[in-house]
């Protein structure tokens, strides 16, 4: 399972089958269960009007336990306090981890295929800091160099979101971390 923001559920020309979340999955052989919605992170609410925590608790709460479960996000709240992200991810891992106790839980820090604002930095560290409070693994899209040629590759024209080929990259790169 996979929680997360418009990266985790597609946006643009990329449907939700074919965001990188689903394809992680299908490359792992998992049966692949998304939840989130487009502008929402661990405080931001976007137009859907819910965060995290409530997404996580209509869409996947009520289903049987997974093996894992991703919570992947930060970049729309980059406008919240950054001690009020760790609060709000280290919420959100506590009730997943209290409703299933043998799933194994990821957080995953905001992802940025170009040049990150240094805010994004601070919102990583506050997730990062969260899952090692917990006891969780945490992943690190930031620390990786994404684009390494044209951008039309890897960002869709609004320059933030990825195009299939992006998506298909973060998929690699995440099923990569979580079979390691």
């Amino acid at each position: 399972m996979v929680i997360g923001d418009s990266f985790t559920v597609g946006s643009g020309p990329v449907p939700s089958w074919r965001a990188y979340a689903c394809e992680a999955a299908r490359l792992l052989g998992w049966q692949p269960v998304i939840a989130g919605a487009g502008g929402t992170g661990y405080l931001s609410r976007g137009r859907a009007g819910r965060t995290f925590q409530e997404s996580f608790e209509a869409e996947l709460a009520w289903r049987p336990a997974p093996d894992v479960l991703v919570i992947s996000g930060g970049h729309n709240d980059l406008r919240w306090a950054t001690p009020d992200v760790r609060r709000a991810a280290a919420r959100l891992a506590a009730t997943a981890g209290a409703r299933w106790p043998h799933t194994r839980i990821v957080l995953m820090g905001p992802i940025w295929l170009d040049t990150p604002p240094r805010k994004a930095y601070r919102i990583r560290d506050a997730v990062a800091e969260a899952a090692r409070e917990a006891g969780i693994g945490f992943l690190d899209p930031l620390e990786r160099r994404w684009i390494t040629g044209a951008h039309e590759k890897v960002l869709l024209p609004d320059g933030v979101h990825p195009t299939r080929s992006g998506h298909l990259l973060l998929a690699r790169w995440l099923a990569g971390e979580l079979s390691a």
